[in-house]
């Protein structure tokens, strides 16, 4: 019996209806607070007067072309200059390679708000509102995806494909164009399909960036609904952007199938160190290149919590650990947040949402690995809430439980749900490929020892996928960090999160208060950075020791 088919008989083992229960929570859970809110986005966007009031209102149809537009173009400039990383990771093996990988995906790992705030702080104040700076802070938040993921084809492109175009007498410069670039269409148009979406739903890299004059759709729609009660417009805006996302999602999975090439990679890679000085010039620039391009907006974002006014000094961090925070940020007005408790805001949150996402996406995980086929329909359901953005999440719960009995809107545990149906899709993603990766030799071995087919699970299964849960805890403790979609839907007075905070502090007018919005955006960059170094690390001993 092949491996395939006793894996399907050792989970066969396992009742049915206990895999279907295990499954039932993550079932129940986007059920009610992904579907029922999409659906109720849909019902209320489905009204004449919310239908003439976009196609008659000027300033909509600025947002809509506003939002194609710089999503457009952060997509072309993103995969341009990613692509000269990607080439230095494919083709180069050089001793800091690690570390500038790393180094490479630090942009994306951080929260949306703290790249915000990092252009502010270091681009002029001519220029830190308006179109070139949000183009500019998606590039640098999005290049890691083009790098990462256009790299991991090229390295294994084998070389002598270029140098037969290049003794066919083609330069070098035809020869990336007519051979190599053909070659790594589908990886370059996923990355970049990738990116647009990200570009197309910004919204916290906006709401710091762009100020009142150029709002795109996700900023238009939190306006609409929070600041001029006009609940449908925003809904069907809400409605009109999925459906463009999903246009967007279909075209470019055209787009990549149609530029497909049929090629037998293996696991090799054909990287090698730099021989000529040409080579290693560009080595070195590229590598120089990008510890300034990261590097700078990270260090602008401390330097500034350390200028308070025209002198650097620590008041700005004594004021958010040295007990000065309420009279600097009074929580009870509208001058600032209590920057402490929104830290502690944001640790509770974060707890609960991993504890939530932890126990719905590790069971949706072992339930999906033991059905097998059955379990796809389960997977699917799952991975819903990422192709929505967190603010169509956020609003779509906030109108959706708004009535007696479920007028949850002020309820504090919406936030960490909201975060949750975020986060349970990596965690499922994170332990599925390992659960499927089990040798069914070991369940057999117990089963031959004398356990129960729910005990070998148990003995097999569940303790293998402990280490993929522990990492998809901490990645869901990253990602509940840093979201904002939702929870600038969601939060209430007093229960601000550190985007919250950051967002309110370096909106209001003093530089005391610019200052400790900076060390919380400082701050939080560090905890994100810390918990997914962790991630890695979990992953590195696991393959180690595998």
């Amino acid at each position: 019996m092949d491996r395939s088919r006793a894996a399907v008989s050792t989970s066969n083992r396992l009742p049915r209806w206990f895999l279907w229960l295990l499954a039932l929570p993550a079932v129940l859970f986007v059920s009610v607070f992904f579907v029922l809110p999409v659906a109720t986005l849909l019902r209320r966007s489905i009204t004449t007067e919310a239908f003439r009031s976009i196609v008659n209102d000027a300033s909509i149809r600025r947002v809509v072309w506003f939002t194609a537009w710089q999503a457009a173009l952060s997509t072309l400039l993103t995969v341009a200059i990613g692509l000269v990383p990607a080439y230095l990771l494919a083709r180069y093996e050089f001793r800091a390679r690690r570390w500038v990988t790393a180094l490479v995906t630090v942009p994306f790992v951080l929260p949306t708000v703290v790249v915000g705030a990092a252009f502010l702080a270091l681009l002029p104040d001519s220029l830190n509102q308006g179109a070139g700076a949000i183009v500019a802070a998606h590039v640098f938040f999005n290049v890691a995806v083009v790098a990462r993921g256009v790299a991991s084809l090229w390295e294994q492109l084998p070389t002598d494909i270029n140098a037969a175009a290049r003794t066919l007498g083609a330069s070098p410069l035809r020869a990336m164009r007519e051979v190599t670039l053909p070659l790594l269409a589908p990886a370059i148009f996923a990355s970049a399909s990738i990116v647009f979406l990200f570009t197309f739903t910004s919204f916290g890299v906006v709401r710091l960036l762009g100020g009142p004059a150029r709002p795109t759709l996700e900023v238009e729609i939190w306006q609409r609904a929070t600041r001029f009660g006009d609940i449908d417009v925003a809904a069907m805006l809400s409605v009109m952007q999925l459906v463009v996302l999903g246009v967007a999602v279909v075209l470019f999975a055209r787009i990549q199938h149609n530029h497909g090439r049929a090629l037998r990679l293996g696991n090799a890679s054909y990287r090698a160190r730099a021989q000529t000085s040409r080579q290693r010039l560009f080595v070195g620039l590229t590598v120089t290149a990008i510890v300034i391009g990261v590097g700078a907006p990270l260090a602008a974002l401390a330097e500034r919590s350390l200028r308070p006014g025209s002198r650097n000094s620590l008041a700005a961090w004594r004021a958010v650990f040295g007990g000065q925070a309420q009279t600097a940020a009074r929580p009870d007005t509208s001058q600032g947040v209590d920057a402490i408790a929104s830290l502690a805001t944001s640790l509770r949150f974060a707890t609960l949402a991993a504890l939530i996402a932890v126990a719905i996406g590790g069971c949706a995980a072992l339930a999906i690995a033991a059905l097998g086929r059955r379990g796809r329909l389960v997977d699917i359901g799952l991975m819903l809430p990422l192709g929505t953005s967190a603010v169509t999440i956020g609003f779509g719960l906030l109108i959706t439980f708004d009535t007696p009995p479920f007028d949850w809107r002020s309820a504090w545990w919406m936030i960490p749900i909201g975060h949750a149906l975020v986060a349970a899709p990596f965690v499922v993603r994170m332990a599925l490929p390992v659960l499927r990766s089990i040798d069914p030799k070991l369940r057999d071995a117990a089963l031959t020892l004398g356990a129960s087919p729910a005990r070998a699970w148990r003995a097999v299964d569940v303790r293998i996928a402990r280490r993929a849960l522990a990492s998809g805890a901490a990645f869901a403790l990253a990602i509940s960090f840093g979201e904002f979609g939702a929870t600038s839907f969601l939060t209430r007075r007093g229960r601000e999160t550190l985007p919250i905070a950051i967002e309110r502090l370096l909106n209001k007018p003093g530089s005391l208060l610019h200052a400790q919005g900076y060390v919380l955006a400082t701050l939080l960059a560090a905890l994100t950075c810390v918990v997914i170094a962790f991630v890695e690390g979990v992953h590195t001993v696991g393959e180690q020791r595998a």
